[in-house]
């Protein structure tokens, strides 16, 4: 009897584990209807900033490439409503991009480097219905 009742805990016990698959998908994740977009952005030569404070495509596959003319190494990473996707740090000359399927929304992008965003190397992302 002993070893039935253990079968029957871990029988138990793998049916609590449930599926590694989730129905559910991040809201900014869903392919969203609309065309490709590709938005570019450029690190400044000399400050902990973008060119641009402000960024605008309509809902759909965006693209956004950032263009490192700084001798300090930059990325551009996009967050936002559940969405928390980076690019590969670049070095000087480099290029780092970041896509996502988008539904409108609003979303932040940044500079993931440490310390860059919080000195102010980010803005604001609005993607249109």
């Amino acid at each position: 009897m002993r070893k039935s009742a253990m079968l029957l805990i871990a029988v138990a016990l793998a049916g609590c584990g449930g599926s590694s698959k989730s129905s559910a998908t991040p809201a900014a994740t869903k392919a969203a209807a609309g065309p490709a977009t590709t938005l570019k952005l450029a690190a400044d030569k000399s400050a902990l900033k973008f060119d641009k404070t402000s960024l605008t495509a309509p809902a759909g596959k965006v693209t956004i490439q950032m263009s490192n003319p700084s001798m300090l190494s930059h990325n551009v990473a996009i967050e936002g409503n559940g969405l928390d996707a980076a690019g590969q740090i670049v070095g000087n000359g480099g290029t780092s991009t970041v896509t996502a399927n988008l539904k409108a929304g609003t979303y932040t992008f940044f500079c993931a480097v440490d310390g860059h965003r919080a000195a102010g190397m980010q803005g604001t992302l609005t993607i249109t219905g």
